[in-house]
């Protein structure tokens, strides 16, 4: 059994008197892409700060591993709009970046005619673009992604997915990715964590759909099966998600 990035051992969040996270246990690991899933209110982006050292627990440990990186896209950016910032200039504000590193990371992300943008002006797709640029500029083991794909129609969150699975393969890192979507990420992750406060279930997503409680929160019959999406296209698209070229999709 390879050796977890981090543990979460019982971990418990609780505001005025309300468990946001009530006795939470799971492992990340290196090379796996994990979704968390559940609805609004559940307590996702809690999890996540709690994770990645933002909000201490309030009961319960966190072991992570020597010297562990972590790369964080939070669910929203708040920028200043009347102050002018380009996207080299935005890279720069992450510690220890050289302009070397932010050309490559900029390339591993398709991204590298962004360089001298303006943040301001950017689509939702590109937006994100850049916010990964800021985490693989860490070199991190752990990447962890609140709601990656907020904001981008659905052929940019396709795009979006197929990149983060990419960047799983040329980092060789874990990562953590939140969702409320179900049938696109459903396609695009290793193990599901069905979660509203507490863990409901967990398990490969071929297996988690018809799991009870996945059922019951989701609200769908136990009759119905969640259809796991597969999506294959023979063009490209820009970076603001649109395609440059005539295509053919086959969804299943």
């Amino acid at each position: 059994m390879p050796t977890p990035l981090i543990t979460l051992n019982r971990v418990s969040v609780v505001f005025d008197g309300r468990h946001i996270l009530d006795n939470v246990s799971f492992s990340l690991y290196r090379n796996k892409i994990t979704t968390l899933i559940g609805p609004n209110g559940a307590g996702k982006s809690t999890l996540v700060k709690t994770l990645v050292g933002l909000i201490s627990p309030t009961q319960g440990k966190i072991q992570r591993q020597a010297h562990l990186k972590i790369g964080y896209v939070p669910q929203k950016l708040k920028l200043n709009e009347n102050l002018p910032l380009k996207v080299d200039r935005f890279l720069k504000l992450t510690q220890g970046a050289t302009p070397e590193a932010i050309d490559e990371a900029l390339a591993l992300l398709g991204a590298t005619a962004l360089l001298k943008a303006n943040l301001h002006t950017l689509s939702g797709g590109e937006t994100q673009r850049i916010l990964l640029a800021c985490a693989v500029l860490k070199k991190p083991d752990l990447l962890v992604l609140d709601e990656p794909v907020q904001g981008v129609d659905v052929s940019g969150q396709l795009e979006l997915y197929n990149l983060i699975g990419k960047l799983k393969e040329t980092l060789q890192c874990g990562i953590l990715m939140v969702s409320h979507d179900l049938h696109l990420v459903m396609a695009k992750t290793d193990e599901v964590i069905c979660f509203q406060h507490h863990i409901c279930c967990s398990g490969e997503p071929e297996s988690i759909h018809s799991h009870p409680e996945f059922v019951a929160l989701f609200g769908l019959r136990e009759s119905q099966q969640l259809a796991l999406y597969h999506h294959h296209h023979n063009h490209q698209h820009d970076l603001a998600g649109h395609p440059l070229a005539p295509c053919q999709h086959e969804d299943h």
